[in-house]
């Protein structure tokens, strides 16, 4: 048998690496967890000990292999690999600290931001070369994180805040999709992203963007547009929505089942509950994960969608069978929804407890991988060259009306 018949698609390539992670993680290997926090110069400087400096150095080793090997079952280059991941790690550490100065941290300013930034414009100030540009893995390391993301998302706990988290997320799902895939198609926006906005607007953000993307085979400089405006739009709402709802005098369910639905992405879902307190935190987080739980059938929906779209009226057109939906679906999804059910059902608690941390850490890690890698491939000059104001217009009406209709729900449900 050939090598080129070895080889594995990216999104089966991401579920065989992620669920290696878990797989040592649960196993017993221990990647300790580098401090990356600080707020002062002094405090900055404590930082550099021996002992943070091997935890940094054990985890670029374990996502070197990782890589490496993901380069070598994908059959892509492991030179390029080699040479290039080592800059992304450095860029990406950087991202970390500045993520763990005090203040920002205080601000909900996670390091996907800082990483999206520093590599937006190192790649845009900087004519790089293309060994490095082939060496960049954005999808594959995103995808990574989002099967590891899945260990995350705990049915048990989903249920202790009761059915209301799941009403208001499928309500909230289902009724801003299909107010910004109408809102995208009166502005004219074209199918793919429509599509990537639509999602990204009313599950999770950068996660569904990726997962539609994936269903549709989408053009990842258009998933770069997407990913760069939920990432600058979580910032502002982050941070002011828990001073609105503190003036307009919400109780803490209501007001974290409001951010919970309304925030793309779960870091700032977290970031933004933890300045009203701890009851609106923990219904924050639930409603963001049931938002996520919905992923999977998002994915296939989406998959579905896209293979049946634009046969003629009229007309009789033999339809496509179950393979070429099952070809478009984003496999990664599968990974997420089977990580998501062993952490819920087959492992014991205490496997879960004792691993949960390191994965998260790692999943951290990956996602601030990515979005360096993100920024590095994003070129602002063609991204806007190739979209007008119109896909920006659309996710900004369809975020606000995101915004109006969950705090309505949330106010029926948790009022």
């Amino acid at each position: 048998m050939s090598s080129a018949k070895l080889r594995l698609t990216e999104d089966w390539a991401v579920v065989v690496l992620g669920f290696t992670i878990i797989f040592l993680a649960t196993l017993g290997m221990h990647i300790p967890i580098p401090d990356y926090k600080w707020n002062n110069f002094g405090a900055l400087q404590s930082l550099y000990t021996a002992t943070n400096g091997m935890s940094v150095l054990y985890q670029f080793v374990f996502a070197y292999m990782i890589v490496v090997v993901g380069a070598i079952i994908t059959g892509k280059s492991v030179k390029h690999q080699l040479l290039g991941f080592p800059i992304v790690f450095a860029l990406t550490i950087l991202a970390l600290l500045l993520a763990g100065n005090a203040v920002l941290s205080d601000l909900g300013l996670e390091a996907v931001i800082f990483s999206l930034v520093i590599g937006l414009i190192i790649g845009n100030l900087f004519k790089l070369p293309q060994w490095f540009k082939d060496s960049l893995n954005a999808e594959l390391l995103v995808k990574i994180g989002l099967v590891l993301l899945g260990t995350s998302v705990i049915f048990s706990d989903i249920l202790k805040a009761g059915s209301l988290g799941l009403v208001q997320s499928l309500i909230v799902v289902l009724s801003v999709w299909y107010f910004a895939f109408w809102l995208c198609r009166k502005l004219k926006v074209d199918e793919e992203l429509t599509m990537m906005i639509s999602s990204a607007v009313s599950i999770c953000g950068v996660s569904a963007a990726i997962a539609t993307s994936g269903a549709i085979k989408g053009d990842s400089k258009k998933l770069s547009y997407v990913v760069s405006m939920v990432l600058i739009t979580a910032i502002p709402m982050m941070i002011g929505m828990p001073y609105l709802a503190r003036f307009f005098g919400f109780s803490a369910e209501m007001t974290g089942a409001w951010l919970g639905g309304s925030i793309d992405t779960t870091g700032a879902v977290v970031a933004s509950g933890s300045l009203v307190g701890e009851r609106a935190l923990e219904i924050s987080t639930i409603v963001k994960f049931s938002q996520n739980v919905l992923l999977g059938v998002a994915a296939l929906a989406i998959s579905i969608y896209w293979t049946y779209r634009g046969t003629p009226k009229g007309e009789h057109v033999e339809k496509p069978g179950l393979s070429v939906i099952w070809e478009r679906f984003p496999k990664f999804v599968l990974g997420f929804l089977a990580a998501s059910l062993l952490f819920s059902f087959v492992f014991e608690p205490a496997t879960v407890n004792g691993v949960k941390a390191g994965i998260k850490n790692i999943q951290g890690l990956w996602f601030a991988l990515a979005f360096t890698s993100i920024g590095l491939e994003t070129n602002v000059k063609d991204l806007l060259a190739g979209n007008n104001a119109k896909p920006f217009w659309a996710f900004l009406i369809a975020q606000s009306f995101n915004v109006l209709v969950t705090l309505v729900v949330a106010w029926w449900l948790f009022g």
